[in-house]
């Protein structure tokens, strides 16, 4: 059921998920895909083809159990079995990721970060270890962290990640303005916030026009 999943689905399940978690802490007990998509602004053929593709808990006429749907979905992206992940670049962006709690309800544990800059070496507000980057292989022979996320100048992007991927990283959140080039065993997932900014803007500019 959970095979061939497409990009644009797996997207838009940890906003079920968010979204049910909700309603379900204010005591609803059952719901609809009709009632997600409206609740979400998106097609109800959609959201029921999403759901379908994790969970076949869905009745007819009564919807979704909400606690089975939450169980599904956390089932299926992860949720329960956590993973560590650690950020290079201690810079500003790098400090919040590290010290945002809400990845562990995603399944994701950040144990620390590394930085070339000595300045910034010691200990993050919430307590995590931030080194140079000659400790991260050391580190890492005892930790196996596998997941890391880059978050350094563009022009040290694929120096570092060359490191990252030398030192057994095997999944890249990358935060860099700049294509990376890796082995095909490595997955690169991108987040170009000037670029999502300016998506949004042409947005909002579009929807002013139409007014």
């Amino acid at each position: 059921m959970a095979n061939n999943i497409s990009s644009n689905t797996k997207n838009r399940l940890p906003f079920y998920l968010e979204y049910l978690r909700k309603i379900y802490t204010e005591g609803q007990v059952n719901i609809s895909s009709g009632a997600i998509a409206q609740a979400l602004n998106l097609g109800e053929v959609q959201v029921r083809k999403d759901l379908a593709s994790v969970s076949s808990n869905g009745k007819p006429k009564v919807g979704y159990e909400i606690v089975n749907l939450i169980k599904d979905l956390e089932d299926y992206l992860g949720y329960k079995d956590t993973d560590d992940a650690v950020v290079f670049g201690a810079g500003k962006l790098g400090m919040a990721l590290l010290d945002y709690q809400g990845f562990l309800e995603c399944g994701l544990n950040l144990v620390g970060a590394f930085d070339v800059d000595k300045k910034k070496h010691g200990v993050s507000e919430s307590g995590k270890i931030i080194e140079g980057n000659e400790y991260f292989p050391s580190f890492n022979k005892d930790n196996k962290v596998k997941i890391g996320i880059l978050c350094v100048p563009e022009n040290n992007a694929q120096e570092v990640c060359d490191f990252m991927i030398q030192n057994g990283i095997k999944a890249i959140l990358n935060f860099a303005p700049i294509h990376l080039n890796v082995p095909k065993d490595i997955i690169v997932k991108n987040e170009n916030l000037a670029y999502s900014l300016a998506l949004l803007s042409i947005e909002l500019k579009s929807k002013e026009k139409n007014k």
